[in-house]
């Protein structure tokens, strides 16, 4: 029966053949123009004409005008990426997947889990003319591949079951695993080390190792690996490469907040009934009753049972406060304060801290601080003088917020130049980077802890505060109404975030799409846990 050249409509026959343009075309790399489009589909002329103009305009392809070829289209990419995974999960990947690629040599890929099989969605090609060479969009048994039993190995034994429901024990190549108690204990396997391996399983000739990626919130979200001819790619060298591999993927990981990490604006709630110039240093005292600072108009607000209200003014911009049980001890650019409980302020002769760029209390009431020694140097150390085996850390960039923990072993130290929460041990003179943030999410500013060890701090410029996990890993994204926060502090009973911002930096053309910036908000953390 001939192709007859009738109008295009919505008919299954229309379908059918948008369908198989669509499938000549994407699995042509390089493109196909209309001669060749018309030999691998058989379509009259006329009909191309209409299917390629209904899928250009959709998106679904795009006319190379160049080379006179039509590829497949954004829009096409966009729907299958956003059918599998979350938006961000390709651009956390793209730098690891080219660090991969040029640590090894060999093509890069990441992966996703399709109901019982696995979905390449990215590539980064190797450097050799003979090479791995999946295509994009292909599908893959989770069995007998890297990525598929890397993903595996991190599920719990409902979700695995579940995975592997269905599946057609196939062997490939006479390496395929094609036995479940076999298949498990290598998973266990695995699990143990952090990557796995395809050996020659899925294709003859050709190695792979891949590693999970799992997010915040402990769920798996994809897998990336590198593979190769076998020649090249020896089990001594996989066992070199898995743990970078795995190491990469939990970079990538790191990068991405659980799907309910981000909170909504409207679960921040404003606290205070005046706004400050640059809002900073929330602080509470032992009777429970709130502090904090406008830094450059210098003054500091209470918040207790009888309201919000203005404490004290000072003479000088505020550097750093902290709350003791006889008042709030305030370091300024000329000196050092005491404000006892009426707001009254007293003068205190012949205290250090010249320099002073952040300064905290460590649990045992010591003072610690951040002070710049010379040019380009800054210390950390303690403020009233050094306790016998304490050690300075030495920094290369200024230091502009300090926090201890509940239990006075790690102090975490922000340094918003370079946009990273340093950690260090006390007794230990190494420094540590515990998290870095580019400088496009805001500049950081504040820390504090909460009492299961999560690292929170601000980004001003950034419109959010964010919160680490103990490990380091991003744990969650909190949008606020402002694009300047500037500091935070959480409860003693770690049910409320307290928030300062800032107003300093605006017009007032700028303050009429931000009308709170300079207020102070509370973000009830319970609601999240």
């Amino acid at each position: 029966m001939g192709i007859s050249d009738e109008k295009y409509d919505e008919s299954s026959g229309s379908l059918e053949k948008a369908l198989d343009v669509l499938e000549a075309i994407g699995n042509a790399p390089q493109g196909m123009d209309h001669i060749q489009l018309a030999q691998a589909v058989h379509l009259p002329r006329t009909t191309l004409y209409r299917v390629l103009g209904t899928l250009v305009e959709r998106g679904m392809i795009r006319r190379d005008r160049s080379r006179k070829t039509y590829r497949l289209g954004f829009r096409y990419l966009e729907l299958v990426r956003n059918a599998y995974l979350m938006p961000d999960l390709t651009a956390a990947a793209s730098y690891e997947l080219r660090t991969l690629r040029d640590l090894t040599g060999e093509t890069a890929y990441l992966a996703v889990l399709d109901g019982n099989q696995v979905l390449s969605l990215e590539r980064c090609e190797g450097a050799h003319s003979r090479r791995s060479a999946a295509a994009l969009g292909q599908s893959k048994p989770l069995y007998c591949t890297s990525q598929g039993k890397a993903i595996l190995s991190v599920m719990d034994e409902a979700a695995r079951n579940k995975a592997l429901k269905g599946v057609t024990w196939e062997a490939l190549t006479p390496l395929t695993l094609t036995d479940r108690r076999r298949l498990n204990v290598e998973l266990s396997i695995t699990a143990q080390r952090g990557y796995a391996i395809d050996d020659e399983e899925i294709v003859l000739g050709v190695r792979c190792v891949g590693a999970p990626i799992v997010d915040a919130a402990g769920q798996v979200r994809g897998a990336l690996s590198v593979a190769g001819p076998a020649f090249r790619l020896t089990l001594d060298r996989l066992a070199l490469i898995g743990p970078e591999v795995a190491e990469a993927a939990r970079r990538v990981g790191a990068q991405l907040a659980p799907a309910d990490a981000r909170i909504p604006d409207a679960a921040v709630a404003t606290i205070s009934t005046q706004w400050a110039f640059h809002g900073a240093l929330p602080r509470w005292a032992p009777d429970g009753s709130l502090y904090w600072a406008d830094t450059l108009a210098p003054s500091i607000r209470l918040q207790d049972p009888a309201g919000d209200r203005l404490f004290c003014t000072l003479d000088a911009p505020i550097v750093g406060m902290v709350a003791r049980p006889q008042g709030l001890l305030v370091a300024h650019r000329q000196g050092w304060d005491r404000v006892d409980d009426a707001g009254n302020v007293h003068a205190l002769e012949h205290w250090p801290g010249t320099g002073l760029q952040a300064l905290c209390a460590h649990p045992d009431a010591s003072l610690w601080g951040c002070l710049q020694i010379d040019a380009g140097v800054w210390h950390v150390g303690s403020v009233q003088g050094r306790p016998a085996g304490e050690p300075v850390w030495r920094f290369d960039e200024p230091v502009a917020a300090l926090a201890w923990d509940a239990a006075g072993a790690q102090l975490f130290a922000v340094a918003p130049h370079s946009g990273t929460i340093f950690q260090m041990r006390a007794g230990v003179a190494q420094v540590r980077r515990f998290a870095t943030l580019p400088k496009g999410s805001g500049k950081l500013s504040g820390v504090a802890l909460d009492g299961r060890g999560n690292v929170w701090t601000a980004l001003r410029g950034g419109w959010s505060v964010v919160c680490f996990s103990a490990d380091g890993n991003l744990d969650r994204v909190i949008g606020m109404p402002v694009p300047c926060p500037t500091d935070v502090g959480v409860a003693p009973d770690g049910l409320r975030l307290i928030v300062t911002s800032s107003r300093d930096a605006f017009d007032a053309e700028a303050l009429k799409t931000a009308p709170l910036s300079g207020q102070t908000f509370a973000i009830a953390l319970d609601r999240y846990d």
